[in-house]
């Protein structure tokens, strides 16, 4: 696999084949890398590898970690609108991001590998598959996702700490690229397992 540092923040809403009344809103923190998988087949998949999951809302985690092996654990998050922006934090996970309008012209973090937002945006996704890899049985679960109105827009973060970083020890650690995106359906295909070879 070859990794690379990220780490998404998502909101998710309606769940499909549910009429609109029935959703539920709620918080989803993933810590992910980007990986590039070599199958059975030989073909090469781009994806991510799943590392935390957090969610606000106890339900979420419940029907979560049936359907998915992502892990979900419930901790406390608070969202407040600022006049230019909002605070997105959590006591219990120790993290917090401050981001700023989208609407004004937003330069790239500082040190970001990326030249411009055109070349980030080819990392911001969607990528099409996500894994997860169980010890016990050497197993890789491969899931695909289907997306529509995927459309990246560059968000300015101005001040962000996640405690979950830290403990992975990373070298240099860096904000490369932030984006909102919003209103996205999608759903996943049935998942499929090989042994990790």
């Amino acid at each position: 696999m070859e990794i690379k540092d990220s780490i998404t923040s998502e909101f998710i809403n309606t769940p499909k084949g549910f009429p609109k009344f029935m959703g539920n809103d709620f918080f989803l923190i993933g810590y992910r890398v980007f990986v590039r998988y070599t199958n059975n087949a030989g073909k090469s998949l781009r994806g991510l590898y799943i590392l935390k999951s957090e969610t606000d809302k106890p339900k979420m985690k419940f029907f979560g970690n049936i359907f998915t092996h992502y892990n979900y654990t419930t901790t406390d998050v608070k969202q407040i609108n600022q006049l230019r922006g909002k605070e997105i934090f959590s006591i219990k996970s120790k993290f917090q991001i401050r981001i700023g309008d989208t609407e004004e012209q937003i330069s790239l973090p500082e040190h970001s590998p990326f030249a411009d937002w055109k070349e980030a945006r080819r990392f911001a996704g969607p990528l099409p598959f996500t894994f997860t890899y169980n010890k016990e049985t050497k197993e890789v679960l491969i899931i695909e996702g289907v997306r529509q109105n995927w459309l990246p827009n560059p968000v300015k973060v101005i001040d962000y700490n996640f405690d979950f970083l830290n403990t992975l020890k990373l070298e240099h650690p860096i904000l490369a690229n932030a984006f909102i995106i919003k209103n996205i359906p999608y759903h996943w295909k049935k998942g499929k397992k090989e042994v990790w070879k």
